[in-house]
């Protein structure tokens, strides 16, 4: 494997399920996705059945906190052995050019391994991996009790780069007839199709290496962010989505190397890095919803916000949508949906740069106090709705932010307060297909 330290990649080993595996049922969704919606990761159990999958070597978050949770990891351990035992895999040295075809566009990626060391999840970090926004360490556990044992990884991890001129994969499309393709076929459950593209020409690899490494470049990076030159350290890669998975491997890389050396598979991680800018990547806001609420909630906003806040009755989604799309500058609107109709929740002088932030530190504070049994992240508007209006749960409807804005705010703000933004709605959500080995063969 090359490794190139200047922009923390190296070229991965990749094990790919061999022909006579079903691509349909082994390619699974991110196990971070329909957490409330239990049905889904029923349906797909359905599909898989017992053929190998994917879906037997993670742990849908569906099941956190359930009676199946410790069951759920030993087995995935046990199904990683099995499928190396059982030779199912196929083995290549190189990139992998991703393209993942959804509702009449194509969003492109590349498979590489990211060096660990690069990459700092802690509040402002200057590393040239980093975290864009802010990282729940108590969701690494369950995590971080997979991979300690697990022999593979099969990263849902999305990593960004900054390239509006389209240099890194521009050139990848223009030959794109000459790459052997590794895998062509339709993903479960309407979420589109997915092809995948060897790229082991090496003029072609120095090609992509070159063009990320020039995105660093000190007088191209000040320029593009007007930065004061040599103020701020580079920064090439921003987390898109994974970010808790990259987050375990990061522990528990800190937690190893003293014993295993600054070589071992484990300093790595497989993720598939995108370009900000392509114009099938969207993002989208993640909405909140609380279930079973154990105080009033409103009474609790008065308290925290005093005469900064103001509740507005709105009779239909689409208004209160329209009126929490439109606010600008430190006044925060922020959409409430009820059991007992529709609010719109504006907060005047917010201290916080984005509604999503001020709504945050308001729900971290509800929460600590026990307001509420349970805080769920969602995407999409209907399951928002859905929900809110359940008797004794509540919705909170928030605005995006231009994807545009995401690098300069990093570089100069830090991370974004957690779960500000969601790449895509759920069924775009990246599919597990590419493994490799965190452990040494024996």
């Amino acid at each position: 494997m090359h490794k190139y330290q200047k922009i923390g990649i190296k070229t991965p080993r990749i094990l790919l399920p061999n022909k006579n595996i079903d691509l349909r049922k082994w390619a699974v969704i991110a196990c971070d996705q329909f957490t409330a919606q239990p049905e889904y990761w029923q349906e797909v159990e359905n599909i898989v059945g017992d053929a190998p999958s994917t879906y037997h070597m993670i742990l849908p978050e569906v099941f956190l906190e359930t009676p199946q949770e410790e069951e759920r990891i030993k087995n995935a351990n046990i199904a990683m052995q099995n499928y190396l035992q059982s030779g199912i895999f196929t083995s290549m040295e190189g990139f992998i050019y991703v393209r993942r075809k959804l509702n009449g566009q194509t969003r492109r990626g590349l498979m590489v391994c990211l060096d660990l060391e690069h990459y700092d999840y802690t509040p402002g970090a200057q590393t040239l991996i980093r975290a864009s926004e802010g990282t729940i360490v108590d969701r690494l556990p369950p995590r971080i009790r997979i991979r300690k044992q697990a022999v593979l990884e099969t990263p849902h991890i999305l990593v960004l780069f900054d390239d509006p001129l389209d240099t890194v994969f521009g050139p990848l499309e223009d030959q794109l007839g000459t790459f052997e393709k590794l895998y062509d076929f339709e993903l479960m459950l309407g979420s589109g199709h997915l092809e995948g593209y060897a790229i082991n020409n090496d003029a072609i690899q120095q090609g992509i290496l070159t063009a990320l490494e020039q995105l660093i470049d000190p007088e191209t990076f000040a320029n593009k962010y007007a930065l004061e030159p040599g103020k701020h350290q580079p920064m090439l890669f921003a987390m898109g989505d994974g970010n808790h998975s990259l987050a375990t491997a990061k522990a528990i890389w800190e937690e190893i190397k003293p014993s295993v050396g600054s070589d071992h598979p484990a300093r790595y991680a497989l993720v598939e890095i995108e370009n900000v800018h392509d114009p099938a990547l969207a993002f989208e806001p993640i909405y909140r919803v609380l279930f079973d609420l154990n105080t009033d909630i409103l009474q609790e906003m008065h308290a925290y916000w005093g005469d900064s806040l103001r509740v507005e009755e709105v009779d239909t989604p689409e208004e209160l949508i329209a009126a929490v799309d439109a606010a600008r500058g430190s006044v925060h609107k922020v959409g409430m949906i009820t059991s007992d109709g529709l609010k719109l929740i504006t907060i005047h002088d917010a201290k916080e740069n984005l509604p999503v932030g001020t709504l945050q530190h308001f729900l971290d504070m509800f929460m600590a106090n026990q307001g509420a049994e349970k805080i769920d992240y969602i995407h999409g508007e209907d399951v928002l709705f859905e929900m809110g209006t359940v008797e004794g749960n509540v919705g909170f409807y928030i605005p995006g932010m231009d994807k545009s804005d995401l690098f300069k705010t990093m570089i100069l703000d830090g991370a974004l307060p957690r779960k500000t933004f969601s790449m895509g709605s759920a069924k775009t959500k990246r599919f597990y297909m590419e493994c490799r080995r965190i452990q040494p063969a024996s």
